[in-house]
């Protein structure tokens, strides 16, 4: 495992870093993480996870996150003007991050590869799935939502509980630990120094609330509802969803896969917005079995 960093992604013409687990010849599973979030928050075990599956894994930061191209030269994003319908401040879309993704395809010469998406992730992997489709072998959604506004929204009071931005390292990694406890999973032990050592990664790799509001931003800038869009696809789906997701309700994850023709629904009681330790197995075993089938389907 060594990060690695592809110059001139995409239309954009993004530097992205990125790393790889498995072996080359392998199917690969690029994994797309959620808003603010870098290729770190997708754990190094869970990669392993994948990997030992016989699958080439690659994780990846997204424009405006850690060591990949941060979009400084926006305007600064007004999320009051964003939330009444005003986006014009929005430096990019959710079409514009389908577009690195697939960039990073093209970098690293993959005609077509399984997309995992978590969260926002989920939303630009059924983008690239809507936007190009023979770029993609399988689908799974994680943890996210059509964009139909009448579902998987927030609990109330979940967004913002943790308060405002942090000032220093330290403040970084303890809003952080608050974050992640909100929005986690009730069911499973909370592992508050296996988050806080990420979060202490993650502020050295590169954070910014700029960068998190843009990430924000794109999601409201983007078509509101990709049901119908979603109800043309024709590639093997999972949607995983947790029934005590705080940050993206259930009714997100069943209204995806009932969306998507085929698509099945794989739900996990005491899960919330997180990715604990004790599903690393279970996420792994059902990614690798839906990846098994879209191969076998290919040959």
């Amino acid at each position: 495992m060594t990060e690695r960093m592809a110059s001139g992604v995409g239309p954009a013409r993004l530097d992205i870093a990125y790393e790889e687990f498995g072996e080359p010849g392998d199917p690969p599973v690029l994994l797309i993480m959620g808003g603010a979030a870098q290729m770190i928050h997708w754990p190094e075990e869970f990669c392993t996870e994948l990997s030992g599956r016989g699958l080439r894994v690659i994780r990846f930061d997204s424009r405006d996150t850690g060591r990949s191209t941060w979009i400084t030269d926006a305007p600064e994003p007004d999320v009051v003007a964003a939330m009444a319908g005003d986006v014009s401040s929005a430096a990019y879309n959710l079409s514009d991050m389908a577009a690195d993704t697939v960039g990073l395809l093209d970098a690293l010469s993959i005609g077509s590869a399984h997309l995992v998406g978590l969260s926002m992730g989920g939303m630009i992997a059924q983008t690239v799935a809507i936007e190009y489709p023979d770029r993609v072998r399988s689908l799974t959604s994680m943890s996210s939502t059509t964009g139909d506004p009448a579902v998987g929204q927030p609990k109330p009071g979940v967004l913002g509980s943790a308060g405002g931005w942090p000032r220093n390292r330290d403040d970084y990694i303890a809003w952080q630990v608050r974050n992640i406890r909100a929005v986690g999973s009730p069911g499973f032990a909370f592992d508050e120094a296996a988050v806080a050592d990420r979060a202490g990664r993650a502020y050295d790799r590169g954070v910014d609330e700029s960068a998190m509001m843009r990430h924000f931003l794109a999601v409201l800038a983007s078509e509101t509802d990709r049901t119908d869009k979603l109800a043309t696809l024709r590639v093997p789906t999972l949607v995983i969803h947790g029934l005590d997701d705080p940050m993206i309700d259930l009714s997100g994850g069943r209204a995806t896969a009932a969306a998507i023709p085929g698509a099945r629904l794989v739900t996990y009681p005491g899960l919330g917005h997180s990715l604990p330790s004790e599903l690393f197995s279970a996420f792994a075993d059902e990614i690798a079995a839906l990846v098994a089938e879209a191969e076998k389907n290919r040959a």
